[in-house]
C-alpha cells in the first residue's frame, strides 16, 4: 500500500493517522503539486494506491483502511456531521490559504470573503460541539480527528487563534499527547 501526500497535508495526516492505528504496513511518498496533478485524477493529495485499487480522496481512503482492518466507520451520524462540518470549514481555508498567496482576499473578492465568514461560523459551531462531547482519552472518532487535523493545520499555518475557542483550544491541547497525533506532526516530519 502507498500512500501519496504531503506531510504537511491535514488531509494526509488523518490518513497516514488511520493507517498507524490500523497497523498497517504502508509506504509514503511525499508529493509535490505536480506529481499530484500527473497521478491523481483528483489533482489533489492525498490517494492511495493499493493494488489494482487507486483511490483519489481522504475520505475513501479513509473507509477502505477501515474496511481493510476489520474497524468500524463513524460512531453515528453526529459523527460524520462532525466530519462534514470539518471538511467545509478546511476547504474554505486550504481556498484561503492558497487564493490569499496569489492576492485573492476577502478584502478584494467576495467569495473569498464569504469562504471567511464560513470558517469562522464552522469555528463558532465546532467549539459548541466539543464543548459537549465527551471524548474518552486517546480514543478519537474519524470526525474528532478530521477536526483536529484541521485545527492543528490552522493553527501550524497561522490561519487562525483558537484564543477564542475555549473548547476547541482544551480539544487541541489534549489531542497533541496522543502518540499517533504527535508523531503525524508537520513539525516532527517535515
Amino acid at each position: 500500500m502507498i500512500l501519496y501526500g504531503s506531510y504537511t497535508s491535514p488531509f494526509v495526516r488523518h490518513c497516514r493517522i488511520a493507517l498507524l492505528s490500523a497497523n498497517i504496513d504502508f509506504e509514503f511518498v511525499d508529493t509535490d503539486y505536480a506529481s499530484s496533478s500527473e497521478k491523481s485524477p483528483a489533482k489533489k493529495v492525498p490517494f492511495l494506491q493499493d493494488g489494482d485499487l487507486t483511490l483519489s480522496d481522504s475520505s475513501s481512503i479513509l473507509l477502505h483502511i477501515k474496511q481493510k482492518s476489520g474497524q468500524a466507520g463513524f460512531v453515528d451520524v453526529a459523527d460524520f456531521d462532525l466530519f462534514a462540518l470539518a471538511n467545509t470549514a478546511l476547504d474554505s481555508e486550504i481556498n484561503l490559504f492558497i487564493l490569499g498567496n496569489s492576492g485573492v482576499t476577502p478584502e478584494n473578492n467576495d467569495y473569498m470573503l464569504r469562504q471567511k465568514n464560513r470558517v469562522n461560523a464552522c469555528l463558532e459551531e465546532l467549539n459548541t460541539i466539543i464543548s459537549s462531547t465527551t471524548i474518552a482519552e486517546h480514543k478519537y472518532s474519524d470526525g474528532q480527528l478530521r477536526l483536529a487535523c484541521f485545527l492543528a493545520w490552522g493553527v501550524f499555518r497561522k490561519r487562525f487563534s483558537l484564543e477564542a475557542f475555549s473548547a476547541l483550544n482544551e480539544f487541541l491541547s489534549t489531542i497533541h499527547t496522543w502518540e499517533l497525533f504527535d508523531a503525524t506532526s508537520p513539525d516532527k516530519t517535515s
